[in-house]
């Protein structure tokens, strides 16, 4: 039984039974690690004596007869942006490397009481900028289904490691789609919640307003375990949401009858490949088969969502990237003539080409004589785009769309055009600008590739997208594909 392929209920199972122990399971996927690690690099660092040491705490409760909570003792993985007390957290940046932080992430500390173990943090694209993990300051995660091709950004390394069988369960932030990205590219379940579903106190912020932590999980159920844990007010985070979590495992009921689901046709236009389509209309045919509605509708100003984007996250970059000075913690420049010169030399050493691209535009469409015509213009738009997805929900219970416009793409194909690299999150970036939840999961491959399969709810109604997440995975085994490595 290879223990590093099963999901965290069929583990959680398996413990309470004292089939197995929470040590050997995590021993397994430490195992699995250093035997494919070297192929993936999904790991920023490792936690392996901190894990083993969680483990046995399990082992001790289960042999004393105490009933166990569902995570406990699965090894569970965090992006490096998310801190953990006495963990290095980077970001991925130079900047930030050495840093360790004296406090852990709300989230972490939600998941350190379920009992979860904690296997090192996962790669990511620098400060959660980018679309396919390559603007990581140390190191490539490779596509466990193709080392040869993108894992997805900027949660890449939280993707590639669940895929990889690197751990059972991850969690990553989406900003415009970095956990619904990489979950498409790399063949497993990744949800965005409602921003302010989950707190985002010790998370490093990128953009404010667009940031929400989420899990990356094997599939529905686990997901649906994950949020259990993270999701709830927390007085620490001033955007967090005050609203009565339910038990999200209440929603996995494979039916889908009566319900009403739209299509935008702006996310089945031109650009999307032919076979991403093709899959997406196979899975529309087959929840229409299970007793759904489905039918094209619109949104119309989501053709600006792009643009409007492009704006309001680099600006609240530029605002928020404003404390990396070289002063206080991480790196800091050698052989500074002043104060001023050492600001200069930190930021121009430490941050990477596609974090100072943002700084630059957003610190531009925030700057006197352009604020108004840029980002006060793209607020409004996201205003009209909020507004769409709220008409459209009211006729319809929930929305569905590819993820991802193509299947993962070759490193280096990218890269060096940032417009194309962006055009990789236009199916997702609409959903955080209305801070709608989203969650992706596996409907198909293309040219041997997982496909991504989309659907956007209505605010705090992860409960729906779940639900039927979880009926159509129930009638199909996409899931239950591995990648060869």
């Amino acid at each position: 039984m290879q223990l590093f392929r099963l999901t965290a209920h069929e583990l959680h199972g398996l413990l309470s039974n004292k089939e197995i122990s929470a040590e050997e399971l995590n021993k397994a996927v430490f195992d699995r690690i250093e035997a494919v690690e070297d192929k993936i690099g999904a790991y920023i660092c490792r936690t392996k004596e901190y894990a083993l040491e969680r483990a046995l705490a399990v082992d001790r409760q289960i042999k004393n007869g105490e009933k166990i909570a569902p995570l406990s003792g699965i090894p569970v993985a965090i992006k490096d942006n998310i801190c953990t007390n006495g963990i290095s957290t980077t970001a991925g940046s130079r900047i930030l490397s050495g840093f360790i932080p004296p406090y852990s992430a709300t989230v972490v500390n939600k998941l350190d009481a379920a009992g979860a173990v904690l296997t090192g943090k996962t790669n990511m694209d620098e400060f959660a900028m980018g679309s396919s993990t390559e603007n990581s300051a140390f190191l490539t995660t490779h596509n466990p289904w193709d080392t040869g091709r993108v894992p997805g950004g900027s949660s890449g390394g939280s993707a590639a490691a669940v895929s990889a069988g690197e751990v059972i369960c991850a969690l990553g932030s989406d900003t415009g789609g970095s956990i619904r990205q990489p979950a498409a590219f790399c063949g497993v379940v990744g949800m965005k919640p409602t921003y302010g579903a989950v707190s985002r106190y010790g998370l490093i912020a990128f953009a404010s307003s667009l940031d929400q932590i989420g899990p990356l999980a094997r599939d529905v159920t686990d997901c649906a375990l994950m949020l259990n844990v993270i999701c709830g007010h927390d007085p620490k985070d001033s955007t967090s949401a005050d609203f009565a979590v339910p038990d999200y495992t209440g929603f996995l009921n494979e039916d889908v009858r009566g319900l009403k689901i739209g299509v935008p046709e702006e996310f089945m236009a031109e650009g999307i490949d032919p076979g991403m389509r093709a899959s997406v209309e196979s899975a529309m045919t087959l929840l229409e088969n299970l007793g759904a509605t489905v039918e094209y509708t619109n949104l119309p100003h989501n053709k600006y969502a792009l643009s409007a984007y492009y704006l309001i996250a680099p600006a609240e970059a530029s605002s928020n990237l404003a404390r990396y000075d070289g002063v206080r913690y991480g790196y800091r420049a050698a052989a500074a003539e002043d104060v001023a010169d050492m600001f200069i030399k930190t930021r121009s050493e430490a941050f990477g080409s596609e974090v100072k691209r943002r700084i630059m535009l957003g610190t531009y469409g925030l700057s006197a004589g352009y604020y108004d015509a840029y980002y006060l213009k793209a607020l409004k738009v996201r205003t009209l785009i909020k507004e769409d997805f709220e008409r459209a929900l009211e006729k319809y219970d929930l929305l569905l769309s590819p993820t991802t416009p193509t299947p993962a793409f070759r490193f280096g194909e990218k890269v060096d055009d940032p417009l194309k690299m962006y055009l990789s999150d236009i199916c997702t970036i609409s959903v955080n600008l209305a801070g709608i939840p989203g969650i992706s999961l596996p409907c198909g491959f293309v040219d041997g590739m997982p496909v991504g399969l989309q659907l956007m709810g209505k605010y705090f109604d992860e409960g729906t997208l779940l639900r039927v997440a979880y009926t159509f995975e129930q009638n199909t085994d996409y899931h239950k594909r591995h990648p060869e490595i």
